[in-house]
């Protein structure tokens, strides 16, 4: 569930984690809303994408095409955040 800056997912013990939203994009090519958090609670700095709907349910990222558009627009995220 998608809230406007941290979004609920489950673990693998079915037990709600709450995690901070650090951007979120469209693609026109895939036709999809993405979604890309972190684990607050993690020292070391995970970062996590999803797929989401219009009611805001995570769907996974399904083909390796998607992934590596997706890691791309993480990547540049991180370098205009490095160079801000």
């Amino acid at each position: 569930m998608l809230d406007s800056n941290c979004l609920y997912v489950k673990d693998e013990n079915g037990q709600e984690k709450k995690m901070i939203i650090l951007f979120t994009f469209d693609s026109e090519d895939y036709h999809s809303q993405y979604v890309v958090f972190q684990d607050p609670e993690l020292e070391e700095e995970n970062v996590y994408a999803s797929k989401y709907d219009e009611q805001g349910n995570l769907l996974p990222i399904e083909t390796e095409e998607e992934w590596d558009m997706v890691e791309e627009v993480i990547n540049t995220f991180v370098e205009d955040e490095d160079n801000a």
